[in-house]
């Protein structure tokens, strides 16, 4: 028999659905209906319709963007079974979460986790209610995979730092209101002398220059800094834990772009159903193509197991007090199978499935083209599957370098 507590507690989540219900049918707007998030993207700048708008300020009011941060700094505060019964009600609604990007992706946890009180109510509200977009400062032309090598130098001049250096591969750089960015504060030790700031992007003497893609689109920049001053109140943590700081923002950072976040939600159609439009299939509706059918059943299954398990270690994760190791398995795992669902879709697709422009291509069939042209980068972008394999190697296995 179930106990009162059972009973009182399924009667809670029944009346918060019921609360959900109701907020979905006031507030999303019915134009909106199975779209996706592009504010949240980094391939242009933000431009909203009334009803975009309208649909952020109403999330953003309840902190349902982020549901399961703080109340006190602008977030939901639900607990996560409550998180899971607005994901399911918003499926249901075929509405989608009109707060994100980076701020809420990698920099957003990582204040919580770091930022002082002053910082934290200042940076986390505006996140909340997608009022401000954020990019990350981290690569440089010497220090990619080497993160650590970074010379970007933050000169101590007493109430505020001066600025020097350059970084790369910036994403959304041109469109960003703040960067938060890991520079030197001492030359003298590689890891130790990283410190975590965070600077404006339209600060004098930060400037520009996007970097055009073999898809053509052109996502990310350099970032040059020139004597950029940036208030002391901006250092995160102190000098020197940059590097902490910075290892725990990747983490999240490869927990959203894996299976356990932003991938999940970029396989839409199964590959079957729109092979099915492609193919012939024979009397019962199954693909007459024994080969590509056999193909697609594999990767579904091994698909659907892997983000099973990713929802599985991810909420481990978030039970033990944040992310981990383990999200460099996400990443190394999730990325390849995005890869290899992109390469189908060609395949199912035959010269569909390969136009660049005209009048001969939907709309969806050059999505997917340049979609998976900039696949190819997810396998390098937050930390390559060779860095993967060696945080796995030895912070999961527990295995230490021979000399």
């Amino acid at each position: 028999m179930a106990t009162q507590l059972e009973a009182d507690t399924r009667s809670d989540e029944e009346a918060f659905r019921a609360e959900v219900q109701q907020f979905l049918v006031e507030h999303f707007p019915p134009e909106l209906k199975n779209k996706s998030n592009a504010l949240a993207g980094v391939d242009g700048p933000t431009r909203e319709t009334p009803a975009q708008t309208a649909w952020r300020e109403a999330m953003g009011a309840r902190g349902w963007g982020t549901p399961t941060w703080p109340r006190e700094y602008g977030g939901g505060g639900l607990s996560r079974k409550q998180a899971k019964i607005l994901d399911q009600e918003m499926a249901k609604a075929g509405a989608y979460n009109p707060i994100g990007g980076m701020g809420v992706m990698m920099f957003g946890p990582t204040l919580l986790e770091y930022g002082s009180e002053a910082q934290k109510a200042e940076h986390i509200p505006p996140i909340t209610r997608g009022e401000i977009r954020w990019c990350q400062g981290y690569s440089e032309p010497n220090a990619g995979s080497d993160l650590a090598n970074l010379q970007t130098f933050a000169e101590d001049k007493g109430d505020h730092y001066i600025v020097n250096g350059q970084k790369t591969w910036t994403s959304g750089g041109q469109w960003a209101d703040k960067c938060f960015a890991i520079v030197r504060t001492d030359k003298s030790d590689k890891h130790k002398g990283i410190s975590f700031m965070l600077i404006d992007m339209d600060a004098p003497g930060v400037e520009v220059r996007p970097i055009q893609m073999i898809s053509g689109m052109s996502p990310f920049c350099e970032t040059f800094f020139t004597d950029v001053k940036v208030p002391k109140e901006n250092l995160v943590g102190e000098e020197g834990q940059g590097w902490t700081i910075g290892k725990r923002l990747l983490q999240h950072e490869r927990t959203n772009i894996s299976g356990g976040g932003g991938l999940a939600r970029l396989m839409g159609q199964s590959l079957g159903d729109i092979a099915k439009k492609y193919r012939a299939t024979d009397a019962d509706g199954a693909l007459e193509d024994k080969v590509l059918r056999d193909k697609i059943a594999d990767f579904e299954i091994r698909w659907n197991s892997f983000l099973m398990t990713a929802r599985r270690a991810v909420e481990e994760s978030k039970a033990a007090g944040g992310v981990s190791e383990i999200s460099s398995v996400l990443k190394k795992l999730g990325t390849k199978l995005s890869q290899e669902r992109s390469e189908l879709l060609i395949e199912i697709r035959g010269l569909q499935g390969l136009g660049w422009e005209g009048d001969g291509f939907s709309g969806g069939e050059l999505d997917a083209v340049r979609g998976w042209l900039f696949g190819k980068a997810t396998t390098i972008y937050g930390g390559s599957t060779e860095i993967q394999n060696n945080i796995i190697a030895k912070r999961v296995l527990g295995m230490l370098d021979h000399q």
